[in-house]
């Protein structure tokens, strides 16, 4: 009789029943996705970046197909926090995977009271904070190309919550090492990275940008080995989990990415392709270990000999 794998993984002290995440901006607020999967099977959920005030984000046209992915320049629309809490989070809360919520801000305090408002919410796990957003008061400068703001910025959610927070890293650095340093000396729990890469399409016939916004954020299997690359980097010098993200379509994929150092991965753009990727892949992985009599996932994970 053949022993099923042990898929769980501990992500700074919260068990998921396996490795796969959903990615933020990707996945609604879990509800869309409920009459295409069983939502009970994911590792953890992760709703899309929410604000202190609703936002409609910026106007189209937003997201444009390139080759081996996509760019979108949604401009984080969003409910707001209270909005969620109310409408959204009932359902949310009824499901078994841990609950992670994404959130943005303009300036520091909008981080630091979001962080408080979240803490106030048991069914909620924790906090993936997104700092590649503009930082209005440093010119617009985000706050995850430059570590003392990334510290800054963690160190004040930090002080707001005993909940798991994970920091969403932007690659659009030069040393992403030297942010994951800053974040983890703030008190981040642990590290998701990456987000998208700064990118833009042209119209010949127009001679315009596909997109309203000029420049957006490229996703999809362009960027993987700049992700993995970058979460190799980091799992060399930091201590804290990594969640691996970056044109993650297949269970191969995202094997590479735990065997590159990350102890769970999320899926973004294969769920626009495919909505029922991440349950392939969890059955991926689940067979890959079987296939290759490996016990469990976290015998995996790290183990890239170079």
């Amino acid at each position: 009789m053949t022993v099923k794998p042990d898929m769980r993984v501990d992500l700074g002290g919260i068990q998921l029943q396996n490795p796969v995440m959903t990615a933020s901006g990707t996945f609604g607020y879990g509800r869309e996705f409920d009459h295409l999967i069983d939502l009970n099977r994911l590792g953890g959920i992760i709703v899309k970046g929410l604000s202190l005030l609703p936002s409609r984000g910026n106007p189209p046209p937003r997201i444009v197909e390139t080759a081996c992915g996509m760019i979108n320049a949604i401009g984080l629309e969003n409910v707001g926090i209270e909005r969620f809490i109310a409408e959204k989070l009932p359902f949310l809360q009824d499901l078994n995977p841990p609950l992670l919520v994404n959130i943005y801000g303009k300036v520091q305090e909008d981080y630091h009271q979001l962080a408080a408002r979240i803490d106030e919410e048991a069914a909620i796990d924790g906090i993936e904070v997104n700092i590649s957003c503009p930082n209005v008061k440093a010119g617009g400068m985000a706050f995850g190309v430059d570590p003392q703001a990334a510290f800054d910025v963690i160190r004040a959610v930090r002080s707001q919550t005993s909940k798991l927070v994970i920091v969403k890293l932007s690659p659009n650095v030069t040393d992403i090492t030297e942010i994951a340093a800053a974040v983890e000396e703030a008190g981040a729990d642990g590290i998701s990275l990456i987000n998208t890469i700064s990118a833009m399409a042209v119209d010949v016939n127009t001679r315009r940008p596909k997109i309203a916004n000029i420049i957006g954020g490229l996703s999809g299997p362009a960027i993987k080995p700049v992700a993995l690359r970058m979460v190799w980097q980091v799992a060399q010098k930091s201590k804290l989990p990594i969640i691996g993200i970056g044109g993650i379509m297949t269970a191969e994929d995202a094997l590479e990415f735990l065997i590159t150092g990350a102890t769970a991965i999320e899926v973004g753009t294969a769920n626009f392709v495919n909505p029922r990727v991440t349950i392939d892949i969890i059955d991926g992985i689940e067979a890959f270990l079987t296939d290759h009599g490996i016990a469990s996932v976290m015998d995996i994970v790290g183990t890239l000999e170079t």
